[in-house]
């Protein structure tokens, strides 16, 4: 999956008085695309190559905000910054992407694309909390933490994350897989987001129910992922079809759902997703 970067680790502990060094690697967000090369490989700008061509054009650029690190690399975040109208030979092969291209190309390496996945959940965070949702007013960065604070009413955010469930409905030797009406166009198990006030086995019922219209027994966990895309935390179930396995699906949200064999299963294109491992455990008979 997307975080399973061994030996590799990231550190995502924040430092709010952390500054980049030669080595640091510069995450520029400009139109919710993010800066990069995709050639052989992705590969993010250093900050000092940023750093370069804003003295050289004498743009005023706020400081750099500390992401994480992953080993002993660092990277860092420059909000709004858009370096491709600035001609400068070092940035030529680089453009501003989104998250959906790089994982169509499945380019790697792997902690590279953790850390897009990772620094572009951070980045909407901070693009969603520049104002004070209680008064009003500018927020100004936390001095010990990474969260945003209110100067004048002292309401404190921390970074969001959602929690939404991964279902994997079996039926005997069979599993329901799905597509979304739009969007992803591989196949995909049910899924959807964590109401307030609902645990995650109800999550699981309500998912299930809505999009096929099928009851469900035997909830059990299997694993959870961190999923920058839609800044949520995913977190996997298994279950037994109860009952009727006849399926109404939500047309509204999907535009196919059916009991697939286990033999007959299409993986998704790349190993990215949770959704990719739990349909591959069904299919090798693991679960």
């Amino acid at each position: 999956m997307i975080q399973d970067i061994a030996p590799k680790k990231l550190y995502n502990q924040y430092d709010p008085m952390k500054l980049p060094d030669a080595d640091s690697l510069a995450v520029c967000v400009y139109n919710n695309r993010i800066l990069c090369k995709l050639e052989d490989e992705l590969v993010f700008p250093t900050c000092k190559m940023i750093k370069n061509i804003m003295d050289h054009t004498m743009q005023d650029v706020a400081k750099p905000i500390y992401l994480f690190r992953i080993d002993e690399v660092e990277y860092y975040l420059y909000m709004d910054l858009d370096v491709t109208v600035n001609v400068d030979t070092s940035l030529e092969k680089y453009r501003y992407v989104d998250l959906r291209e790089v994982r169509e190309k499945n380019m790697g390496p792997r902690y590279q694309d953790m850390a897009l996945y990772t620094a572009k959940h951070i980045a909407d965070w901070y693009r969603d909390t520049k104002f004070c949702g209680r008064c009003g007013n500018k927020m100004v960065h936390s001095e010990s933490e990474r969260a945003m604070v209110c100067p004048e009413c002292k309401n404190t955010v921390y970074p969001r994350i959602m929690p939404a469930v991964i279902v994997g409905v079996r039926n005997g030797d069979k599993i329901l897989l799905t597509k979304y009406k739009t969007g992803f166009a591989h196949n995909a198990l049910v899924a959807g987001f964590t109401e307030i006030g609902e645990t995650l086995e109800e999550t699981v019922r309500r998912e299930v129910m809505e999009e096929t219209g099928l009851k469900v027994k035997n909830i059990t966990y299997y694993k959870s992922q961190p999923w920058g895309v839609a800044n949520d935390i995913l977190m996997g179930f298994y279950c037994d079809v109860d009952g009727d396995t006849t399926i109404t699906r939500d047309d509204s949200e999907l535009k196919y759902a059916d009991w697939v064999e286990r033999e007959d299963i299409i993986l998704q294109p790349n190993d990215y997703s949770l959704t990719n491992e739990m349909m591959t455990m069904f299919k090798e008979g693991r679960m």
